[in-house]
């Protein structure tokens, strides 16, 4: 399972990010190793220099082998938040997804 990052410009710590949370997303998604291929990780704060709450998004998208990409956000006090809660959200979609076509 391949990472890739793509980041605003204002996000800060792009590398720092991308190091813990490359590791983090992949034995978080460990599970789904036989059938995901590819992770895109989309971060962008949405306020830019203006500050505010809620404004750091994460939008992931995983691409299962042989169907259609899975993509889910979340928007969050801080980069870290917002990562992880897309990653919660798309363990609950392929959980889902792959549920529903072992069932078929």
């Amino acid at each position: 399972m391949e990472v890739f990052f793509n980041t605003d410009n204002n996000i800060e710590g792009k590398e720092r990010i991308e190091s813990y949370f490359s590791n983090k997303i992949k034995e978080d998604l460990s599970r789904f190793d036989d059938r995901v291929t590819r992770v895109e990780v989309h971060l962008s704060d949405e306020n830019g220099d203006k500050g505010g709450a809620n404004d750091k998004k994460c939008i992931l998208e995983v691409r299962p082998q042989g169907l259609k990409p899975v993509a889910v956000s979340s928007q969050e006090n801080t980069v870290e938040q917002a990562i992880s809660g897309a990653t919660k959200k798309m363990i609950s979609s392929l959980t889902s997804l792959i549920g529903k076509l072992q069932n078929h």
